[in-house]
């Protein structure tokens, strides 16, 4: 059989014809790739199901810069959510999907939310473009003025792990604290001042446990204090808030993971934010520590954090 440079016979068979014999070769072409199995198109950003389609598109905002982390729900006829997906680094997302026409529903906090309608066909990518959303005027940064935090319609509360396996809900229930919004906002400012004994797990013994000198030390250091350095935007309305967090006598950085939710007039001009962070309970010499067996802790060391508050302006 003479062999042809570069090139590899796709089906070889051997023919006998009188008395004599050769072979019957079907050459594959020089340019032709067969796609991967159970794909029928190499060079979509997922393999191509054979009894489906791929979904895609990026997502950008305004001025052209991607959108990482942004929600792409994708509703069936009966507005059942039949994917849902975020955008990685770059705003790109992907998904294999049944053929069908569906509603894609695409948003990311501090922007206004885009809707579209797409239809997915058998063994073909439908790629959405460029999805650009506009900036969310309801969410932009309030005003300058002085802010204080209304405790009876705010909250810090905290999360710890027992013994690796449940989770342990508690909050404290006094606490006062000021927020000073700047122009620009990034100068803007926060200051929290904590009551230590009002530490609340709903189990009193528990909550004198945390009060004794092995974790809070109440008599010792009566306060938690938070005063921030600098605010820092991660587009939309997601924020990062850098300060120092002074517990059991020892300060230590803590950022602050924030979305801000607006603003509202009830009883006063109010604003309204989420923040959420994690503290190591060994940076302030919070140190008990018990084991059970395999030397499993009781208490885990990662302590998370999740705070909800609401401020009415004074200024």
């Amino acid at each position: 059989m003479t062999r042809v440079a570069g090139r590899r016979p796709y089906v070889v068979l051997p023919v006998v014809a009188g008395q004599g014999r050769f072979w019957l070769v079907f050459w594959r072409k020089k340019d032709r790739r067969r796609p991967a199995r159970g794909t029928t198109d190499r060079h979509a950003l997922v393999p191509i199901p054979l009894t489906g389609g791929v979904l895609s598109g990026q997502v950008r905002d305004q001025q052209g810069g991607a959108l990482a982390g942004t929600e792409v729900s994708v509703m069936d006829p009966a507005d059942r959510r039949a994917v849902y997906v975020e955008t990685d680094p770059f705003g790109r997302f992907a998904a294999s999907m049944m053929p069908g026409r569906y509603r894609v529903r695409v948003e990311a906090g501090g922007y206004q939310q885009v809707t579209d309608v797409v239809e997915v066909s058998w063994g073909e990518h439908a790629d959405m473009g460029h999805i650009v959303l506009g900036e969310d005027p309801a969410l932009r940064p309030p005003r300058p003025g002085v802010f204080v935090i209304d405790g009876d319609h705010s909250s810090v509360r905290f999360v710890a792990r027992h013994i690796g396996m449940s989770k342990v809900y508690g909050r404290f229930n006094r606490f006062q604290g000021q927020i000073r919004i700047a122009e620009p906002f990034e100068e803007s400012s926060v200051d929290v001042v904590i009551d230590a004994a009002s530490v609340d797990t709903n189990v009193p013994a528990r909550d004198t446990h945390l009060r004794s000198a092995d974790f809070l030390d109440v008599e010792r250091f009566p306060e938690l204090r938070f005063s921030s350095l600098r605010f820092v935007a991660h587009g939309g309305n997601r924020w990062t808030v850098d300060g120092d967090l002074t517990l059991h006598g020892l300060t230590s950085d803590v950022s602050l993971d924030t979305t801000f939710l607006g603003a509202a007039e009830w009883n006063g001009d109010r604003v309204g934010a989420v923040a959420t962070t994690q503290l190591h309970r060994e940076h302030y010499t919070l140190n008990w520590q018990q084991t059970i067996a395999k030397g499993l802790p009781v208490v885990g060391s990662t302590i998370q954090i999740q705070l909800d508050v609401q401020a009415i302006r004074q200024s």
